[in-house]
């Protein structure tokens, strides 16, 4: 399956790109957070192809009866996992705590707590698919992971657990800028899981 995965920044030729027929064979699209809705929203319908993303640091509190805090076309996977043309993907949205007020940020311990909510559907996974996950999307990287020291772009230790448990085949997350790819790691293999950094977007294939 092909897949367009993107986050963090608007990329104004995408626009061009995409309609264009560049990404005609793209046949899912990925939102890893702090993308204005707009954007996606233009993307899916251009695209004509679902779409499923998680909020960022940088997003809105998602509400549904609020036109500016979701995006028409797609589908808020935060916390929620679907099954898409036999792929289990699974979404987890947010970053690190370091706003008293920020929205979609939270502790280390306030993100285990949220990531304990999928167990049930991770272990009905297993027992219907014979496996948990095969793709998660996020926001922020896992810690230790693509991520950085600073107090805003350190990465969620229950994203590591998560990939522990779930053992999903790729992981991709955005929040982590960068700017010399030939310089900074944007991949990581970790047992089974491949870790994807997709700033500002990656068109690629995945397979189960």
């Amino acid at each position: 399956m092909k897949i367009l995965a993107i986050s963090d920044q608007v990329v104004e030729r995408l626009y061009t790109l995409s309609s264009s027929g560049h990404f005609q064979d793209v046949q899912l699209i990925l939102g890893c957070g702090d993308m204005p809705y707009t954007y996606l929203e233009y993307l899916v319908t251009v695209l004509n192809v679902p779409m499923f993303y998680v909020p960022g640091n940088h997003d809105p509190r998602f509400d549904l009866r609020l036109t500016q805090a979701h995006a028409d076309g797609g589908s808020n996977l935060d916390l929620k996992i679907v099954r898409h043309n036999k792929f289990l993907i699974g979404g987890f949205g947010g970053s690190i705590r370091y706003r008293p007020d920020g929205i979609n940020q939270y502790t280390q311990s306030e993100a285990y707590l949220r990531a304990f909510r999928l167990l049930p559907y991770l272990y009905l996974n297993r027992l219907q698919y014979g496996r948990a996950l095969d793709i998660l999307i996020s926001h922020s990287p896992p810690f230790g992971i693509h991520d950085d020291k600073d107090s805003a772009h350190e990465g969620l230790k229950a994203l590591n657990w998560l990939i522990r448990v779930a053992k999903p085949r790729y992981h991709f997350h955005g929040h982590m800028h960068v700017y010399k790819r030939n310089l900074e790691h944007t991949e990581t293999i970790i047992g089974l899981t491949k870790i994807i950094n997709v700033y500002p977007y990656k068109a690629m294939e995945v397979s189960h």
